[in-house]
Parts: structure tokens; sequence; C-alpha cells
């Protein structure tokens, strides 16, 4: 599943690039205004933080909501309390678009992560002409040489690498490439299986001065209070924020991660 995703990504990707080629997209990516410091909205605090997805829909899943106003639903979860905004931008099985992430940088003042499947130079360049603050890189599904490059271009960029892994091995990957924001995923991107107790299991893997997130298998503010205890700093949120009210969702999670 995640290697059939990595690649209709990349082949939307080269889609794109027919139309607006590389030194156009960077051209557009050197105008844009400065990306915001996501290390510094994230850091560590008394209590949990947040980051709300925008997400229509996913594989496991299908569809969630239909979303019709993104900056809307980037706004409530600003209004909420969200420290950070992460806008699901693949368009062949979760429906979004980089239209959706220009919309909602638009419309926050918190940093924006394009969480995509990033594999290329130029879907890096695209996420930051497009806005970007952050950048989602999965470890399962880049080969370490390319994950660096890739880490290090986003940081060339003035973004933040949200670093994500699913097994020790490449947490540890994760560790080596000098990643400050580090996220372990409770989904397994392979089978799509979920294990809540995955992060806890793992965080001692990730240094003191990494902030550390978890992500998926969040539903009832129970599992951002589990989450926190098991050390986390940030927890990612996407269903259960589209789903519901996403302002009094926000809310109740915050509250049950202080």
């Amino acid at each position: 599943m995640l290697a059939d995703l990595t690649a209709g990504a990349v082949a939307d990707a080269e889609a794109r690039a027919s139309e607006k080629p590389l030194h156009t997209v960077e051209a557009a990516a050197r105008v844009a205004a400065p990306a915001l410091d996501a290390l510094t909205a994230l850091a560590p605090a008394d209590r949990v933080k947040i980051i709300a997805e925008v997400k229509r829909a996913s594989p496991s899943r299908g569809d969630l909501a239909s979303i019709p106003d993104p900056a809307l639903q980037s706004r409530l979860y600003e209004q909420g309390g969200a420290s950070a905004i992460s806008v699901l931008t693949e368009g062949r099985r979760f429906k979004g678009s980089l239209a959706d992430l220009e919309a909602v940088k638009a419309a926050v003042g918190v940093p924006v992560l394009r969480k995509d499947f990033i594999a290329n130079e130029y879907q890096v360049l695209e996420a930051r002409a497009a806005g970007a603050d952050l950048v989602l890189l999965i470890v399962a599904a880049l080969e370490q040489d390319v994950l660096q490059r890739l880490h290090g271009l986003v940081l060339e960029w003035g973004m933040t690498p949200l670093v994500e892994a699913h097994t020790a091995d490449e947490v540890d990957r994760a560790v080596d490439l000098g990643a400050r924001l580090i996220g372990v995923n409770a989904r397994n991107l392979s089978t799509f299986e979920l294990d809540k107790n995955l992060f806890g299991s793992l965080v001692d893997r990730i240094p003191r001065d990494v902030v550390k997130v978890a992500e998926s298998a969040v539903l009832v503010p129970g599992d951002v209070a589990h989450y926190r205890a098991a050390g986390a700093d940030v927890v990612l949120v996407g269903e259960a924020l589209v789903t519901g009210d996403p302002v009094s969702t926000l809310q109740a999670f915050l509250e049950a991660g202080s």
C-alpha cells in the first residue's frame, strides 16, 4: 500500500511538472513568504500540542468528510487551539490537493504541514511554493540516502521536516538524520493495522531534545491522554476533527493532554 501510494504521488507530481517545470516551481518557492518556525510552535510545553488535520478520506476508512472549504476548517482548528495544521495533498486516495494547502495557509497564522508521499525534489519545492512550513518525510517510503537528501533540502528551504517512523529501525534512521521532529505513526502503512501502544514502545529511542509526535488512533480525549502519558509532546489528529465539531473536540483533547 505504501509503495503504491508513493508511486501514485510521484506520478502525479511528474504530471504537474510537465505543465509547470521545476525551474518555474523553484522561482515561485523563492518568492514565497518565509516558512514559520514550526519547532518553536510545537516545542514541549506543560500540556500537549495538537496538529489538526484537513483530511477528506483515507484508504483505510474511505470518505470521511467533504470539507468543501478547507480554509474555514483550518480557521476552526486554530480557534480550537491547534498549534499547527496538517493538510493532506495526495489526490488519489485522500482526495486532497495543493490548492487545499494554499487555501489553508492563507487562512491561518500557525504553521502548515504538507502531508503527502514525498519522494523527490519537485514535491519539496512545490510544497514551499504553496506555502508549506513543514513537510512530511516517511522513513519507510525512502532509502536512507534519498531520505537524507530530502531532509536536507527541506531544511535548506527553511521548512521543518516531520520525519515519520513505524518501527524501531525507522526511529533509529530518523535519529541518525539529526531529525528535530519525529513522529511515530500507530498505523502500519503496509497493513494499515493500528497499534496505539507503538508510540510508547519506541519513544525511549528518541533523544530528549527532539520533539516527539504521536500520530493516528486518536478518536476520544482518552487517546490523547494515553499518548501524553507515554511521552508525546504533540499529537496529530485527523478523523476525529473532520467527523465532529472541531472546536469543542480540540478543546476536549487539549484538556485531556494537560
